[in-house]
């Protein structure tokens, strides 16, 4: 046993003298990296780090942390009802809005692709305003407004549908559907750009090899040619479209207000904010965003794994 440490050890210092000598002949390249590295760590790794840190305190900003241990966390899933609440809605919107607005951006992607470049070029613009415009959920205020002069009462009392305006954005009933057609309009996001590039890199000398060994249709083609070609792209969009999906916060707090009767629209990020900024109750948020970070990475590693599968 002894001696088998030795070597252990002995290896281990030979890597390390190998792996110090090679980045010292690479230090111009580390040069290179290390503003981007500083800036990530700073902005990205140290927050997160933090963000853990004060989980487990009590911090209001104006006194010094106190720690707590685990009381945040216990608080949260065992006492905080209206955390309960925000959970079921965001999983309820992640699980509709993900897959589908997953699926719609390659869908949307992959039918622009066959169009030619001029059309293609104001396809993609067109789809992919709504995802960088700041508020243009708001058109959807004027649409869902609780009085005749709403679009939607307005039409349906014309039709004879309804005899009088429905409150959409204030009835429990009717916010969260309204909240999840507005979000799928607006997940034509960065996965959907990255899918048209993608299907714009895929060599086109692999499909005519495909005809030739036997594919027969565009849904074979798509099977065994694309979807293998596009892996990167495609776990860099499921990647977004968690992001998208756990993430909903300004939809809802612009739409049904904030609080929303009777919190029918409260996501994660929702009771994040009202602790965090409005109550300042730093540490009871910082575990809010600690779990949704663990299940957003979670749900990322899980996702990815089925991906990695596609076209093997």
């Amino acid at each position: 046993m002894t001696t088998f440490l030795k070597k252990y050890a002995a290896l281990k210092k030979r890597n390390a003298i190998i792996a110090w000598d090679k980045a010292k002949r690479h230090k111009f390249c580390y040069g290179f990296l290390a503003p981007y590295a500083i800036l990530f760590l700073a902005f990205y790794i140290l927050p997160m780090l933090t963000s853990i840190y004060y989980s487990f305190t009590y911090y209001n900003i104006l006194e010094p942390a106190k720690f707590v241990g685990a009381d945040n966390y216990t608080s949260l899933i065992l006492q905080d009802d209206v955390f309960l609440k925000a959970v079921t809605n965001t999983f309820t919107l992640a699980v509709i809005t993900g897959p589908i607005g997953y699926i719609m951006s390659f869908g949307f992607a992959w039918l622009i692709n066959e169009l030619p470049r001029w059309i293609r070029t104001l396809a993609v613009l067109i789809f992919y305003a709504p995802s960088i415009a700041g508020n243009a959920y708001q058109i959807f205020s004027i649409i869902f407004r609780g009085d005749a002069y709403g679009y939607l009462n307005s039409l349906l009392m014309s039709l004879g549908i309804i005899n009088t305006p429905l409150l959409w954005l204030t009835t429990p009933d009717y916010i969260m559907p309204v909240i999840v057609v507005v979000t799928l309009w607006m997940s034509m996001s960065t996965g959907f750009l990255s899918f048209v590039a993608g299907l714009q890199g895929v060599d086109r000398a692999q499909y005519e090899a495909g005809y030739v060994d036997g594919i027969r249709n565009r849904w074979q083609e798509l099977y065994y040619i694309t979807l293998p070609n596009m892996k990167p792209m495609l776990l860099f969009g499921a990647v977004m479209a968690i992001t998208q999906a756990f993430g909903v916060c300004d939809v809802p707090m612009a739409l049904a207000g904030y609080p929303s009767t009777d919190y029918a629209a409260r996501t994660v990020v929702t009771h994040l904010f009202d602790y965090g900024y409005t109550r300042f109750e730093m540490g009871y948020a910082s575990a809010i965003a600690t779990l949704l970070f663990i299940v957003m990475i979670l749900c990322n590693k899980l996702i990815q794994s089925a991906l990695r599968k596609v076209g093997t």
